[in-house]
C-alpha cells in the first residue's frame, strides 16, 4: 500500500535543506538515512534521505540528489510517499489511515449527517473532519466514546456525540444574531 509521509515545505539554509510537515506516526522510522521516497509529481523521481533532524518542532530533510537551496526549492509543496506491506501495520484493530475514512458516511442514531473530509492528527488526541449537509465544517474528536464504530467496508462511521457538537459550527450558533 503506498502511504504519505510527509509533504516538503521551504528550504533551510543554503545546502539544500527542506522542511517537511510530518504525516507519519513514526517520522524516526520513516526518515532514516538511505530511506527511498517517491515524489509527487513524479517528475521528481525518488528521493533518498541523507539526514533528518529536528530544529525545535520542525523536521529538516536532506536528500542526496538535492544539493543547494535552488534545487532544494523546486520541491517545495511535493508530496513524499512509502510502500508499506499490509503485515507492516502494529495490529491495531482500531487504526487507520486518512485515506481509509476519507469520504465515509458520518451516522448519528442511525441517520446520515456528513461525510468525513479529513483526519487532523495532534499531539493530544486526533481529530475528524466532518462536512454537514449543509456544508458546515465540524471537528469530531476521534476518540471511542465518541466514535463507537469505524466500518472502512461498510462506508461508515457512528457517531454518539455529546449535545452541541454538530451546532458549534453554525453560523447562527451562540450569538443569536448571525455573528
Amino acid at each position: 500500500m503506498r502511504l504519505q509521509v510527509a509533504r516538503i515545505g521551504k528550504p533551510h539554509g543554503i545546502r539544500g535543506e527542506v522542511t517537511v510537515q510530518v504525516m507519519t506516526d513514526s517520522p524516526g522510522d520513516r526518515f532514516t538515512p538511505g530511506a527511498v521516497l517517491e515524489v509527487e509529481p513524479s517528475g521528481h523521481g525518488t528521493l533518498t534521505v541523507e539526514s533528518a533532524r529536528w530544529n525545535k518542532d520542525i523536521l529538516l530533510l536532506a536528500f542526496a540528489e538535492v544539493l543547494d537551496r535552488n534545487a532544494a526549492e523546486t520541491l517545495r509543496g511535493a508530496q513524499l510517499f512509502v510502500e508499506t506491506d499490509e503485515a507492516e501495520d502494529d495490529g491495531e484493530e482500531d487504526a487507520w489511515y486518512e485515506h481509509e475514512l476519507e469520504g465515509l458516511e458520518v451516522r448519528v442514531a442511525g441517520e446520515a449527517v456528513g461525510k468525513v473530509t479529513g483526519l487532523r492528527t495532534l499531539t493530544a488526541q486526533d481529530l475528524l473532519i466532518v462536512r454537514t449537509g449543509e456544508g458546515d465544517e465540524v471537528l469530531v474528536p476521534f476518540v471511542e466514546a465518541i466514535v463507537p464504530v469505524v466500518d472502512v467496508a461498510g462506508g461508515f462511521v457512528e457517531l454518539t456525540p455529546p449535545p452541541g457538537l454538530f451546532e458549534l459550527n453554525r453560523d447562527d450558533a451562540g450569538t443569536g444574531d448571525g455573528r
